[in-house]
């Protein structure tokens, strides 16, 4: 028996989880959470397809919330196998994991308030802090580029991503039934010629690839026009007397703005600005980053050899606590304020949209994807009005979305990392809204042979089936 079934992230972009059955051994590729609206989150705490004791192993693309925040909830579950992730992958889990645990209790403390005063059920954490502990105790590191085994008859290796550190695009060879098949599994793939990380890696051969599709039906801006863009943006604020709110992912956004800063300090007239990293998690994560120094590309392993463990910004202030956070709060103007979450569902931008959104002179600089029904989107697609723990605020702030900082490779990206296979493989597509996952497909299929489809939820797919070349 080979069979892999589709379950997260099929149909959609977040929640990613794919479920390989072979000979008896059940294996899950990522375990993610759902993200977006409430009702999209709330489906977190529906029960999977599959019993969460029977699952043998689970292979970690890497350590982003919505590839391996359910992980606790599986260990919570029963689960009792061992998941592999790449070793930067492994430490960002520490640190990911426990924080959303933490948001998750907080998020339950509030609405079990709303609840006692309409007399409604109160509700319980999806997991807790021993959940992630847990998990965290189940999970082994491995090297990039080196096999191991994960069931009998399944060996993986993890190649690259260039996604954020640890990434891996998963190579997964499995025999069984006296025959042999390939599968590649994406994850999420970065883009080409980006700072920091380096480029993704295709492997030499796959029988199947089941590959991401975020951005599959468009390309970003051009890089060197982004931070053009990137640094006007920063020239008119200091211009007009106003602040910048970045909402930036605490893991690979976070630490790409730094760099950029610090390597355009001069022309940027960075100098001019106090600059608050306002996130205890991008703080850490940046720890991680830094220690992990010898993944970086060639570019950063030149700026950071010999170096400190943070970029050159002698304006850059940590802010760990809410306390120090606060202080942020009396500034009108001149501060550049990174903080999380990306997606605004949550962290201490919403307390500086509080202050700030209303205001004219503000700059808001969204780098990342926005998925329908976060707060982030609602802003980006022009709301007048926004609504943040209860209470409504106007949105007066410039709004600017700079595509070209984004850690997904794009429609470019995208094919240029599938051109990489000789012969071209199958592909089913998933991690992408329907339109994106559907524009990638008529894409491939202008340019290869290649038999391409849109994975469904629930779809089993018999690998054996697939002619092996």
């Amino acid at each position: 028996m080979m069979e892999l079934e589709f379950y997260g992230a099929a149909g959609r972009v977040t929640g990613s989880c794919h479920i390989l059955r072979v000979d008896g051994c059940t294996v899950l590729l990522d375990c993610g959470l759902i993200q977006g609206g409430r009702k999209e989150e709330a489906r977190n705490a529906d029960a999977f397809p599959f019993d969460a004791e029977d699952i043998d192993a689970v292979v970690l693309s890497h350590a982003h919330i919505d590839h391996a925040g359910r992980l606790p909830l599986l260990a919570k579950r029963g689960f009792q196998g061992v998941i592999h992730a790449q070793n930067a992958s492994r430490a960002l889990m520490e640190i990911l994991l426990r924080d959303a645990a933490a948001i998750e209790a907080g998020d339950t403390r509030r609405e079990n308030r709303r609840r006692a005063e309409q007399h409604k059920r109160r509700l319980s954490p999806l997991y807790g802090q021993d959940d992630v502990e847990q998990a965290l105790q189940l999970t082994q590191g491995h090297a990039y580029d080196a096999p191991f085994d994960v069931v009998p008859g399944v060996r993986a290796i993890f190649h690259d991503a260039g996604h954020i550190m640890g990434s891996a695009v998963v190579e997964i060879q499995i025999q069984a039934d006296g025959q042999r098949r390939t599968l590649v599994f994406t994850g999420d793939l970065g883009q080409y010629d980006t700072p920091i990380l380096r480029d993704p890696v295709t492997p030499e051969y796959a029988d199947l690839v089941l590959m991401e599709t975020t951005y599959g039906n468009r390309n970003h801006r051009d890089r060197e026009a982004s931070l053009v863009e990137f640094g006007e943006v920063i020239q008119d604020a200091h211009r007009h007397g106003g602040n910048v709110l970045i909402p930036a992912f605490a893991v690979g956004r976070s630490q790409e703005i730094l760099y950029q800063l610090g390597k355009h300090f001069e022309d940027w007239g960075v100098g001019h600005w106090r600059i608050f990293l306002d996130s205890p998690l991008a703080i850490e994560a940046s720890g991680i980053y830094w220690d992990f120094e010898h993944l970086f590309d060639e570019e950063a392993q030149h700026v950071f050899r010999g170096g400190d463990s943070m970029p050159t910004l002698p304006n850059l202030h940590f802010t760990r606590t809410g306390n120090e956070s606060k202080v942020i709060s009396r500034l009108k103007r001149g501060a550049i304020v990174i903080a999380g979450s990306g997606m605004c569902n949550g962290g201490r931008i919403l307390h500086h949209f509080r202050r700030e959104i209303g205001r004219k002179e503000t700059h808001v600089v969204f780098t990342g994807y926005q998925p329908p029904g976060t707060l982030g989107r609602r802003i980006i697609d022009g709301a007048e009005t926004i609504r943040i723990q209860g209470e409504l605020y106007p949105v007066r702030a410039k709004v600017h979305t700079i595509g070209g900082f984004s850690a997904h490779g794009d429609q470019a990206d995208l094919l240029r990392w599938y051109g990489g296979f000789e012969p071209r493989p199958p592909a089913f597509l998933v991690h992408g809204d329907p339109e994106a996952s559907q524009a990638f497909r008529k894409k491939l299929l202008m340019e290869t042979d290649a038999e391409v489809r849109v994975a469904e939820p629930g779809q089993r797919l018999n690998l054996l089936e697939l002619r092996s070349t």
